[in-house]
Order: C-alpha cells, then structure tokens, then sequence
C-alpha cells in the first residue's frame, strides 16, 4: 500500500464504500447501520479523502435502519466536510433511495431503477388454514392493541386503520427526507411519492438523480487521471465463512432475492 505522507505530493484520494443488498436489522447479514458504523468512519476519517464514492445497490428494507445509517453518512460529512456522492447500480429503491438521497450527488446507469418513495407492509393470514387442521388459536392480552394484526386471527378494520397511520406518517418522514436532500432540483409537479419506480433518466428529469455516469470515470473527470481509490466494505462474520450460519444465510438470500424480483431484477 502506497504511503500518503503530508510533505509529498499526493494525488487526490476517494474512499469506496459498497453498499449492496436489503437493508434490515443487526445479525441478519444485511445492512444495518452497526454493522456499517465502523466502515464508514474509516471511510470519512482514514486518509483525508477528496470525497466518499458509495457504490449503491438496494432494493430497500428497514426504514429506521435506513434512516440510521443516512443521518450517519451525513453526520460524517459535515464533520469532516468530505462531499458524498452515490453511483447507483442496479437499483436504489425505497430505503435504497433513502441512502442515495442522503449523498450530496446521485449518479446513476442508463438502465437503473430508481425511486420507490413510499412505505409498504405485508403479511399473511393463516386463520383458516388451522381451524381446518383442528387447531385451536388461544391468544390473552393486557392492551386490546397487543395482538394488532396477528396473522393467526381474523383481520380487523380497526387494526388495519392503526396500521395505515403508522404507514402513512413513515411515508412523511421519507417525503421530507427527500425534500430536504433533493430540495429546489426535485421536479414537484410530478407526484413523486407514490411509490412509482423510473428508469434514470427520467429519475433525472424529475431530479431525483444528478445524472448518468460510473464512479471512475467520473472520479476522473472530476480529480484528474491520478486520482487513487481506497475501498471500503462490510466483512462477514468469522462463523459464517464456516458454514456455521448456513440456513440463516439461505433465508436471507430468499428474502433479499424476493426484494430484487419487486424491480424486475
């Protein structure tokens, strides 16, 4: 590794941070933001960079993990007062857009899919299913609120009417991230928080992406021919190069694998 000492010359530098796949809570394999705390502050802290490049891939996922980890990439970058600039890939979707959004610049392929603003809930209802198979639901609660939703029970209205709130003002916290980040380049004459998907150019159009181009060339545009790159990634737990976490592994795979197949991808 070459030495960056303070009396040389040394070309520019931009840390690559990769982040790719759903994002969810802590110990699922998935993104979350303790698992990607330590990568970032590496990222923004080791080697004054010119600017953090995040190679973004996600269909979305937890909206508090996503927010977590957005409110940290920009907490880092107004410390440091390193710029942030996102390089989609496949897709940046829901919670995806969240992070791309938290980023100073969005660029993105001709064939991305970007967007997704809106929040979603789903379940399954497996009532009769088991009264056929003779078995008997015994739930007891304190709280007529606790057993909201329980997929071994009839749905209730009331129910649905508490989910659809909690829903709706997630959904105003994602609409206000967005504003805030994309601000006067956001084209709010076309409703942008249906949750609808785009191609990037028209993700351009409307000015939820900045453009289209790759991370190095246009790190190169941008820092010259000689400019250096330092990546940056999540590593897998010891146990599981040892096959110790195997079916959690599988299931993971499945979930996220269902995420991509929302997009087509």
């Amino acid at each position: 590794m070459r030495l960056r000492l303070p009396f040389l010359n040394n070309p520019p530098l931009v840390s690559v941070v990769r982040l790719t796949g759903a994002i969810g809570m802590a110990g699922r394999g998935s993104m979350s933001d303790t698992a990607l705390a330590p990568v970032l502050e590496r990222a923004f802290r080791r080697g004054k960079p010119a600017a953090v490049a995040i190679e973004l891939n996600s269909p979305g996922g937890s909206p508090v993990q996503s927010s977590l980890i957005g409110s940290r990439i920009r907490r880092l970058a107004d410390e440091t007062k390193v710029p942030v600039i996102a390089f989609v890939e496949d897709v940046a979707a829901s919670g995806g857009y969240w992070l791309a959004a938290s980023a100073d610049e969005i660029w993105a392929d001709d064939s991305s899919v970007v967007g997704s603003i809106g929040v979603i809930s789903s379940g399954f209802g497996a009532q009769v299913l088991i009264a056929r198979q003779g078995i008997e639901r015994r739930v007891h609660t304190a709280g007529k609120s606790k057993s909201m939703l329980d997929p071994f029970q009839p749905e209730k209205p009331e129910d649905v009417a508490r989910l659809k709130d909690l829903l709706e003002d997630i959904h105003a916290n994602f609409i206000a991230h967005v504003k805030a980040r994309r601000g006067v380049r956001l084209d709010l004459k076309t409703d942008l928080f249906t949750g609808d998907i785009w191609l990037a150019r028209r993700a351009m159009e409307l000015g939820l992406i900045d453009g289209i181009g790759h991370l190095v060339p246009k790190m190169k545009d941008r820092f010259g021919d000689k400019v250096q790159f330092r990546r940056y990634g999540q590593k897998k737990p010891f146990w599981s190069r040892f096959g110790a976490s195997m079916a959690l592994d599988a299931v993971a795979a499945i979930e996220e694998r269902a995420d991509y197949a929302r997009f087509g991808l």
